[in-house]
């Protein structure tokens, strides 16, 4: 995987702005990079994640690596600002107070373990990020959340819960988890 450039950071949070805004104000120019280096052209998993004044606005993104970094960002900004379901479409008396992160990953890896308390052993709080899959359900926490949520238990149950899933489901032998890590960056 290629190393992001302080330069490819500033055009990635460029991007997602100047697309959002360009949804919100017709005539505005979308700010894509003039070179795209081989770190934004690699295929990488990527999230956008909007707050205002410390509070979520908006997180959507891509796990697997499917398409080009630079493409992510900016589907996944529109993503974050207009189709989070958890929020209503952002409107643009909000385009002002928003902050935006993006989170670049590595690829998902199966993280093998015996039971609950071996893989509570097993997570690096504030490293990897987690995902939980049981059935055809499953969840996502980026490392990010770690700071909300320090406590192990209290994370992967939160984390069952979001994928509407039993709190403990990270005990079932059932569940497959992988872990990830993410590079995180904000304006």
């Amino acid at each position: 995987m290629s190393t992001l450039t302080d330069e490819d950071r500033t055009a990635l949070l460029k991007l997602a702005r100047s697309v959002i805004t360009a949804e919100l104000i017709k005539g505005s120019a979308i700010e894509r990079p003039l070179k795209i280096s081989s770190a934004l052209a690699e295929k990488r998993g990527c999230f956008v994640t909007l707050h205002i004044k410390g509070s979520l606005r908006g997180c959507i993104g891509t796990i697997e690596p499917v398409k080009p970094l630079i493409s992510g960002v900016e589907d996944n900004a529109l993503n974050a600002a207009f189709r989070d379901p958890r929020f209503p479409p952002l409107k643009r008396e909000e385009l002002s107070e928003i902050d935006l992160e993006v989170s670049v990953l590595t690829v998902p890896r199966i993280l093998e373990h015996t039971d609950g308390e071996d893989l509570k052993e097993k997570l690096r709080p504030g490293i990897h990020g987690v995902i939980l899959m049981n059935g055809l359900r499953s969840s996502t926490f980026l490392p990010q959340v770690w700071s909300q949520l320090p406590d192990k238990q209290l994370f992967l149950e939160h984390l069952c819960q979001k994928g509407g899933m039993q709190k403990t489901c990270w005990k079932d032998k059932d569940t497959v988890v992988k872990i990830y890590e993410a590079e995180y960056f904000s304006e």
